[in-house]
């Protein structure tokens, strides 16, 4: 998992470098195919339930799952980009958020504290804490910020699938969850709106949005807890 981590890290810093005005979502795509071919590794976006390319672009008010295509990039523009690698057997999955240029004040706002709505919830993962510490940690950055965190798309396991029991929600959920152990890993991902928590599936079956058409940021990591704590497989400086 932490070979699978690297291939993911190496997608994020490129597809995020490859980010500029003018450039369109498929041609981040073929970035990331790059990586995965070079690195011998398979995609495990590609066909994952008929799901058309090999990373997810959703730019704005798109939430997650949009697939590329001949989107182009402006600037002023929000775009996430989620992505995976499989290798030998073993997932590893990740997203940003990143800006197109020159952003408006609070779609930076919005990206720093997602991400650091992540970070507040990795630092949940230690040996004998409860699973839902990670959600709770998570809301309390993102709601603090006056912002709101979406239900209906949560958090993972992630081994030798890409998507295990239990979900990790980014949310308190009422209930404190599993007693993490030494082993456990984990697809921690916050979806942060800028407006309501309430979303939309597009009609071509994968694309959600915001109803309120509000921004929206993601950021995702693979993590492993470990008896010195929480260790990130996806890293990179994103």
């Amino acid at each position: 998992m932490r070979r699978a981590g690297r291939v993911v890290a190496e997608i994020l810093e490129k597809t995020r470098a490859a980010i500029r005005p003018g450039v369109t979502t498929s041609e981040l795509d073929e970035v990331a195919r790059q990586v995965i071919a070079a690195r011998g590794a398979r995609s495990n976006f590609l066909n994952y339930h008929g799901f058309p390319a090999t990373i997810c672009t959703s730019p704005n008010e798109m939430i997650v799952h949009g697939i590329p295509g001949d989107y182009v990039l402006e600037e002023g523009d929000i775009i996430s980009v989620d992505c995976g690698a499989i290798i030998e057997g073993y997932h590893g999955d990740a997203a940003y958020t990143a800006p197109v240029g020159r952003v408006s004040p609070v779609a930076e706002k919005l990206m720093e504290v997602t991400r650091r709505s992540l970070f507040a919830g990795i630092d949940q993962l230690q040996p004998d804490n409860r699973l839902h510490e990670v959600g709770r940690a998570v809301q309390q950055v993102a709601e603090g910020a006056g912002f709101s965190v979406v239900r209906n798309y949560v958090g993972h396991g992630i081994g030798t699938a890409m998507h295990e029991q239990p979900s990790v929600p980014n949310y308190w959920p009422g209930s404190p969850g599993p007693k993490l152990k030494v082993g456990n890993v984990f697809a921690v991902e916050p979806m942060v709106n800028v407006g309501s928590p309430e979303t939309i599936e597009l009609a071509d079956g994968w694309s959600v949005v915001t109803k309120d058409g509000s921004l929206s940021a993601h950021f995702e990591h693979t993590i492993a807890v470990t008896e010195d704590g929480p260790e990130i497989f996806t890293l990179a400086d994103v």
